[in-house]
Order: structure tokens, then sequence, then C-alpha cells
């Protein structure tokens, strides 16, 4: 029970929540524009309640190994989620949604490995980077005008860099253990 508190449950909810915005990401074959802003929209929510639970964890001193690790797990489905259905619709490149996700799966199970040893929580570059992958995405989902593409581009490119950099650096500071 002592991992039932509001952050967590926050956390749980985001997860649950994921499979509603892949259905709006979908629905009407993934081109309707309504349902892409409600796709947009409940992504949206998911990531800002990422934002929430966080703070409210360490304000209410509610900071637990489960929300530790779950927290960034759910920012990973999230994510995942949305940029497998981008790309299987076309709007976002099969390769960006492989490194991304490489990286991804590659750290969550980097820290797997060494919980025994303490939960690794997430890095202000991590953050950084969790942050420009949910807006590069979310601009990826929002149907944008042709004229935003190119600085829509250009953020994912910043999410890519941060992704690789941040990804080094795990691995690092896990070697030099």
């Amino acid at each position: 029970m002592k991992y039932l508190n509001l952050p967590n449950t926050l956390t749980i909810a985001r997860l649950l929540a994921v499979p509603f915005c892949c259905y709006a990401l979908f629905k009407n074959g993934g081109d309707d524009t309504l349902w892409r802003v409600l796709a947009w929209t409940g992504f949206f929510l998911v990531g800002l309640t990422d934002f929430f639970d966080g703070r409210i964890a360490r304000s209410r001193k509610q900071i637990t190994s489960f929300g530790t690790f779950l927290d960034p797990v759910a920012d990973k489905v999230a994510i995942g989620a949305a940029m497998i259905g981008l790309s299987m619709q076309g709007k976002l490149w099969w390769w960006v949604t492989i490194l991304i996700l490489v990286r991804e799966i590659s750290v969550t199970i980097l820290r797997l490995t060494v919980i025994k040893d303490g939960v690794i929580p997430a890095s202000k570059g991590g953050k950084l980077k969790a942050t420009f992958q949910g807006f590069g995405v979310g601009f990826y989902i929002l149907p944008l005008p042709t004229w935003l593409h190119i600085p829509r581009d250009a953020f994912m490119a910043v999410a890519i860099y941060l992704t690789i950099t941040t990804g080094y650096e795990y691995f690092k500071r896990v070697l030099k253990r």
C-alpha cells in the first residue's frame, strides 16, 4: 500500500491513458484533423501528468523506488507508442523511432541490471531529453502546415542528439561503478 501514493497513482494513470491516445491517433485512418488534435491533447496531458507527479512526490516527500523506476518507464511507453504509431502512418521516419527506442530500451535494461545497487534516477539531461522527445513527437502528431515542418524536424534533431548523448552518459556512469 505504501506505493499507492498520489504521484505513483498519477504515473499508473499515465500508463493507462496511452491506449486511448493511440486510439485517437489512428481514428479515421490517422488523417482526421480533429482526432489528431485529440491525440495530441491526450499525449500532452500524459506529459503534463509526468511533470506534476514528480513535483508532488518531491514536495510531499513521497519519492519511492517504485515511482523512481516506473516514472521513466511510463515516459518511454508513451513516447514509444506515439512514435511507433507515427512511423506506421508514414509521418515519422522509422530510423528515428528505432534509434530512440533502442536507446530507451537499452537504458531501461541497464537500470534493471544494476537495480540491486539502487535505482538510477533520471538525470537532468535525461529529463531535458524527455522534454524534447515529448514536444518533438507532439509536433509530428499535430496536423501542422507544411511551413512548420522544418522547425518541427529541427526540434526532433535536438531530441535525437540528446537521446544519444544521455544514453552514452548513462552507460558511462554505470561502467564507472
